[in-house]
């Protein structure tokens, strides 16, 4: 690689070089790093923009100002370049759309070239046939051996192979429903459905409380998480759910999938007086979890559970063992990601839990610009109280137990 001369004969500098910028004395010319924000960047006149990874892009604003500012220009040269990414982003996936009616034809363009490397709709994303569609190079960058590997990791798993197939085969995508297989889900609990006997059970062990308190009239759920110890290799997973009994006949009239009475009298599901969960029921069952485990945290998200847990203070509970936990990518990613590799793995021991089962079979995630997912409430079939619940509590778990790592204690070996 040749290097460049950054200085005349007489000494001057022939290029400046800066944190964000390169500039070119001889030709006056500047070469720019400016921010995804369009705000402040009118009155330019670029001669080449550009721009990267418009999936993530919010506004088309900062490509519209620019490009206005190319009419002093002869010879402009606009370059976008972009993966695949959710199709929620309107900006990136309207711009994909709209790149890909230019190519067929259907949009009369003739100053954009457009360049696409990605597996089509109809095509079958498991087929190694049609990899090379996204993957001019397969073989070299990325190596067949990592992307088939990348592919075992994926299959089967709703949410990852979503995200294989955008970061691999450039496929856009969307929320993800049916997250959790429902042959997945019942291979991790007993057949015998022993779930009421679970609270007697593990009684004493150590635990994690988590709770998703409803608006009103929804469901509210608790969970105790019970990570795994000398007595049981698995992740126990104990929940209860409240509902306002005035709502019941409501529900059983609207809802005719689920025997919503028959859960109440099988005590999968209590109900409250009044057309409200009255959180006192709840605090009740809180107070009961931490008298007969050893609860070492209670979860609990600030929007709508600040007053239990102000409560539960007032009623004697340490406010140490008060986590707040928004339910948003950055506190619940990984542990949604722990949880479903438990669920694959067959770590988990929730009994068969009838109300939690529903939930599980209806849960949707959604992601976020790079693909971190979530449980997803509004796009959900139905409600996942449960499953939310149950995923906060694991990441409690996570942010305590032992995480030290082998290396820690030994060192790394060379061989």
């Amino acid at each position: 690689m040749m290097a460049i001369d950054v200085k005349e004969l007489n000494g001057r500098e022939r290029v400046s070089l800066h944190a964000k910028s390169i500039f070119l004395r001889e030709t006056t010319s500047l070469c720019q790093l400016l921010t995804g924000m369009p705000d402040g960047k009118h009155g330019r006149s670029p001669t080449v923009i550009v721009g990267d990874e418009i999936h993530e892009w919010r506004t088309r604003d900062l490509a519209d100002f620019l490009r206005q500012g190319t009419g002093a220009r002869l010879q402009p040269i606009e370059l976008y370049a972009s993966t695949a990414g959710r199709k929620q982003n309107r900006v990136g996936f309207e711009w994909f759309e709209e790149s890909l009616a230019i190519m067929r034809g259907d949009l009369d363009d003739p100053t954009t070239l457009v360049i696409y490397f990605g597996i089509e709709e109809e095509d079958d994303w498991t087929d190694e046939a049609v990899w090379r569609k996204a993957n001019p190079s397969l073989g070299l960058t990325p190596t067949l051996d990592y992307l088939r590997t990348e592919f075992k990791k994926a299959k089967g798993r709703p949410a990852q192979e979503a995200i294989f197939q955008c970061y691999h085969l450039n496929r856009w995508v969307d929320q993800i429903s049916g997250w959790i297989p429902r042959s997945k889900w019942s291979a991790c609990g007993d057949p015998a459905k022993n779930w009421a006997k679970l609270w007697e059970k593990h009684k004493g062990r150590k635990a994690y409380l988590a709770c998703d308190v409803s608006s009103t009239r929804d469901l509210t759920a608790l969970v105790v998480v019970i990570p795994p110890d000398e007595t049981c290799d698995k992740w126990v997973i104990i929940p209860l759910f409240w509902v306002p009994e005035d709502t019941l006949d409501e529900r059983a009239q609207e809802d005719r999938r689920v025997n919503w009475k028959q859960w109440v009298a099988d005590k999968a599901l209590f109900t409250t007086p009044g057309d409200a969960v009255d959180q006192t029921f709840v605090q009740q069952a809180i107070k009961d979890a931490c008298a007969q485990f050893d609860v070492v945290a209670f979860g609990f998200d600030p929007w709508n559970a600040r007053k239990l847990a102000g409560d539960l203070q007032h009623d004697g509970m340490d406010a140490e063992l008060q986590v707040e936990m928004r339910q948003g990518h950055q506190t619940l990613s990984g542990p949604t990601k722990e949880f479903e590799r438990l669920v694959f793995a067959g770590k988990i021991e929730h009994g068969g839990h009838p109300v939690l089962a529903w939930m599980a079979g209806h849960c949707s995630v959604r992601f976020d610009v790079n693909l971190n997912y979530v449980p997803d409430k509004k796009n959900s079939l139905d409600k996942i109280d449960g499953i939310v619940a149950t995923v906060m509590g694991v990441g409690l778990a996570m942010s305590v137990e032992d995480t030290t790592s082998v290396y820690e204690d030994r060192g790394i070996l060379m061989v």
